[in-house]
């Protein structure tokens, strides 16, 4: 979680501005590439990251525990802050968190820091969508899965990402039993939003539940924090 201080109006807007210029030069040392966006997303949505605890829309994140960081930065950008500025803060902010803050110190370091931070300045306060290769960030590219014989079985990605081994379904109507197996250490679950849930488990585990369904479209998803906004959902038909 990024503890980001409360940004103030116009009246400490050069304090702000002042404070941070150090921080510049500190983000923009020992790197001569340019930040990799890409890298700085999948960071700040990937597991135990930025985005289980703080909102950013364009990152597809609703974290509540940390600040919502189009809030944070919206009005900073109009008081004339700039995307360098705002990468300075939260360089600064991921290596030393605020006082009595949740978020580890360091929770990520390096370019890596770099890059989340990067995302961040480009997108916080901003309206829009992401494009190109930002906009394929936490889309989950799966298979289909089918139901049979009143069971509908969507596994977790073996290798630990946010992701269902499928990413849409089909069903008929009735009784159906969802069920996940997940071999990856990263703890899952499976439900229905607005229909039924199944338990969060780790590597071995299987999470099930049961729901009843008519015809139409639902979405399925991992209830852990983060994991859905990370791409961690899908579509399920019933026909």
């Amino acid at each position: 979680m990024i503890g980001f201080p409360r940004l103030r109006r116009v009246a400490h807007k050069s304090a702000v501005l002042v404070s941070v210029a150090g921080l510049l030069a500190l983000a923009a040392c020992g790197r001569e590439d340019p930040p990799d966006l890409v890298n700085g997303k999948e960071l700040y949505i990937g597991e135990g990251t930025c985005g289980s605890c703080h909102a950013l829309a364009r990152a597809g994140t609703k974290g509540t525990q940390g600040p919502d960081l189009d809030q944070a930065f919206a009005q900073a950008r109009r008081d004339g802050m700039n995307e360098e500025t705002v990468e300075g803060v939260v360089v600064r902010q991921i290596a030393h968190p605020r006082r009595n803050s949740i978020m580890p110190a360091d929770l990520v370091t390096g370019d890596d820091a770099r890059d989340v931070a990067a995302y961040v300045a480009e997108v916080a306060g901003q309206p829009g969508e992401d494009t190109g290769e930002l906009a394929e960030v936490g889309v989950q590219k799966g298979g289909k899965a089918t139901a049979e014989n009143g069971v509908l079985q969507i596994d977790a990605d073996e290798s630990g990402a946010l992701a269902f081994t499928a990413s849409t379904a089909t069903a008929p109507p009735g009784r159906i039993e969802f069920v996940m197996e997940n071999p990856s250490p990263i703890q899952h679950n499976i439900a229905l939003e607005g229909d039924g849930e199944g338990d969060v488990v780790g590597t071995g585990g299987t999470s099930r539940f049961e729901a009843t369904l008519k015809p139409g479209k639902y979405v399925y998803v991992c209830t852990v924090p983060g994991h859905a906004e990370g791409g961690m959902k899908g579509d399920v038909t019933v026909k």
